[in-house]
């Protein structure tokens, strides 16, 4: 009798126990956290980021990534090809001749077609396997509001410290020596340092699919409250079907989208195209009303996912994206509180008026619709890589 065949994880990392976790608010808050991690650095600063734009944010970026470098820090920045094509030469200059070892991935090429299309859209700083961040935001200065104004992007990164950090360095790990680095062993692993449960969870170009898994899980288990925020809401049919039924089961399931700003407001015209269902089944709907609000966040009942991750098709087809899990009452009332802050900064859609929305309006939702379905099928079952 041949022995029975092992059941493959359905997660890649476990839960692990003695973490630290901080909600940082907006660029005002995690920027200068994250430069005063860099400038405090003694060993090695890992920064692997989606989106990055020459301006006065990156230039002090680069000045403290150099000066560390400058001081004998190991120092790797893995930037993606497409996202960091706002990047000026001569930045890309100042990191590699100040000692900064700087990689692309998956740089752009005539003839590559859909094999272009593969992005590398984590955004993580580590140092020295003490402190991390994660969350949402790019090195643009259209991030931080003392540099942008008003019209600045709101966003979320965690502040991080604890044993999931060992799990967030192989992540980069792996994509550094698959953009052609020489990465180093794992080192010591990070000492406990506070109370919260986490878990880093992944997907990969549509190899990997533990994000849309872990929350599809979590929407299931629900009990009280579901609230998601998401700049591009262009979900699975399945995620939707769960949102509703929660919401005709008689919990409190809201979602924070965007309003009239947006990066891409034909994502939100093809996203408003499912609003209808929703509202009619009982969820609440709001469109941020302050500006536009980049941020990712899931949390359902004391269970909270935060990182890179959009929840769109576009992410599950083509993207590498991770996220920070947490299962912590404490931590989640701080993320509830963030949440109610921009619910009040939002207006809420209601059924019966959305239902007379004019016609024009309807027809722009429907045109772009079709556009997401069509992408869908043209891209959504590409060989995988």
């Amino acid at each position: 009798m041949s022995a029975p065949r092992r059941r493959k994880p359905r997660f890649r990392f476990p839960w692990r126990e003695g973490n630290a976790v901080r909600l940082l608010a907006d660029g005002d808050a995690f920027f200068p956290a994250m430069l005063g991690a860099i400038a405090e650095a003694r060993e090695e600063v890992l920064l692997e980021t989606y989106l990055v734009e020459s301006g006065r944010l990156m230039d002090h970026f680069i000045d403290l990534l150099a000066a560390a470098a400058r001081r004998g820090v190991a120092v790797r920045v893995l930037l993606d090809d497409y996202g960091a094509r706002g990047l000026a030469a001569a930045d890309r200059d100042r990191l590699q001749q100040s000692g900064v070892q700087l990689l692309f991935y998956n740089r752009l090429r005539y003839g590559a077609w859909l094999d272009n299309l593969y992005r590398d859209h984590r955004k993580l700083l580590m140092v020295d396997r003490r402190v991390a961040f994660v969350g949402g935001a790019g090195l643009t200065d259209d991030f931080d509001p003392r540099l942008a104004g008003e019209a600045f992007w709101r966003d979320i990164m965690l502040e991080i410290r604890g044993p999931v950090l060992a799990d967030w360095r192989v992540l980069f790990a792996e994509v550094w020596q698959a953009a052609g680095g020489h990465f180093p062993g794992p080192g010591d692993p990070p000492a406990p340092a506070g109370s919260v449960t986490g878990r880093v969870v992944h997907s990969a170009h549509g190899r990997c699919q533990e994000i849309n898994r872990s929350v599809i899980a979590a929407l299931r288990r629900a009990r009280h409250r579901i609230w998601i925020t998401s700049p591009y809401f262009v979900t699975s049919h399945k995620l939707r079907r769960l949102l509703r039924r929660a919401a005709r089961h008689g919990l409190d399931v809201r979602l924070l989208l965007p309003g009239p700003c947006s990066d891409h407001p034909w994502v939100t015209h093809a996203a408003r195209a499912r609003y209808g269902r929703l509202l009619r089944h009982g969820v609440r709907i709001f469109e941020f009303a302050a500006g536009f609000s980049h941020a990712k966040a899931i949390l359902v009942d004391d269970w909270t996912s935060i990182g890179s991750s959009n929840l769109d098709r576009w992410d599950q087809h083509f993207n590498l994206d991770a996220n920070q899990e947490t299962r912590s009452p404490e931590f989640a009332r701080e993320v509830a509180a963030w949440f109610e802050a921009r619910f009040r900064d939002g207006v809420e859609l209601d059924w019966a008026q959305w239902r007379r929305r004019p016609w024009h309006q309807r027809l722009r939702e429907w045109f772009f619709n079709l556009v997401v379905l069509w992408l869908d099928r043209m891209f959504g079952r590409t060989p995988r890589r």
